[in-house]
């Protein structure tokens, strides 16, 4: 059995993760932090759960949370990076749902999140945890820098793409939707029913912290430094759910006649992918609540551009399920275990 501890429970992530470890027959969780909310029952916060968990909230404690297999950070940027070189030198793994340990370049980390970063060598050594890209590094990491939400859905839908050199990779093009879940659980009057309900508005179009890390996965997918990408987040007035449209030029039109085999045979073995049929349109609908990405391929009469389109569940393949996905890897699980059940319709 893995013991499982979560920092910063309180939020839609931690809530998720509880969510999904509850029917884990490989987890448990042995304990779960919040400093606001130590003492209360985690059943009494999230009702969803009551028969699941006898656990309360409790504050940090290193020794409590050392004691575990793996700790999951679901805390906001800053708590990780100095917190889980301590636990990792006591021999309990991380995975890293924050942004501390997603970017390599730290002077650009700092630029977008406002500090130095305080753990440079752990930042060098995370594993970025997309597992359908770095699954043999997650197996063997003490430390998983669990991706975000919008640069899995789009990195997903691009990589085979960049993977196998058909387009040109200097005006990549990323459009993406997201439901307020992905603000968080703080009080935010912008993500506020009456402010979001029958509306919509792209955020982030001068830069969105999100892109550097896009960037990054993509140069590393194409093997090409001076890759441009262009990405612009919207939010829409729903709870949950990513949309990512995604357009790229070919450098041969002919090549389309086999892109739809190219990316079934990329995702062929990958248990979280569906590959569509083309032309199909994905629905967020599809994916709510279940750890899969689903997109398909489109094209335009004789356009050479190529046109993608990615869903996936911000808290589920885009957070906690995600999390768990590299948990099993790391642990030598069934990579899927706990992450079966599909998603939630209507």
């Amino acid at each position: 059995m893995i013991k499982v501890g979560i920092v910063g429970g309180t939020g839609y992530t931690g809530v998720e993760l509880l969510r999904i470890l509850a029917d884990h027959p490989e987890a448990e969780v042995n304990c779960i932090t919040s400093r606001s909310e130590a003492g209360l029952a985690v059943a009494d916060m999230y009702p969803n759960l009551r028969g699941h968990y006898d656990l309360a909230f409790s504050e940090p404690d290193i020794d409590t949370l050392a004691s575990c297999d793996l700790v999951f950070f679901a805390t906001p940027h800053g708590v990780a990076m100095r917190t889980a070189p301590e636990l990792i030198s006591r021999g309990t793994r991380v995975v890293d749902l924050s942004a501390d340990f997603r970017l390599k370049d730290l002077e650009v980390w700092a630029r977008w999140y406002g500090m130095p970063h305080e753990s440079p060598e752990w930042a060098a050594r995370a594993v970025y945890g997309l597992p359908e890209v770095a699954r043999e590094q997650i197996r063997k990491a003490e430390l998983v820098a669990n991706p975000g939400c919008y640069p899995t859905a789009v990195q997903l839908g691009l990589i085979p793409l960049l993977e196998a050199g058909l387009v040109k990779t200097d005006r990549l093009i990323a459009d993406a939707k997201s439901g307020a879940s992905g603000a968080g659980r703080q009080g935010n009057v912008g993500v506020l029913h009456g402010e979001i309900g029958e509306s919509f508005k792209a955020y982030g179009a001068s830069g969105h912290r999100h892109l550097p890390e896009i960037r990054q996965g993509l140069v590393a997918a194409a093997g090409d430094a001076n890759l441009g990408v262009t990405f612009v987040p919207h939010l829409v007035p729903m709870i949950r759910g990513i949309e990512a449209t995604l357009y790229a030029e070919l450098h041969d039109p002919a090549d389309f006649e086999r892109l739809q085999a190219l990316y079934e045979a990329r995702y062929r073995y990958e248990p979280f992918v569906d590959v569509m049929p083309f032309g199909s349109h994905p629905e967020t609908r599809s994916v709510r609540g279940a750890n899969h990405c689903r997109m398909a391929l489109h094209r335009q009469e004789s356009s050479s551009m190529v046109v993608i389109s990615s869903v996936i569940d911000n808290l589920v393949k885009g957070a906690a399920g995600q999390a768990v996905q590299n948990m099993n890897v790391m642990f030598g699980v069934p990579e899927d275990m706990g992450l079966r059940a599909p998603a939630l319709l209507p």
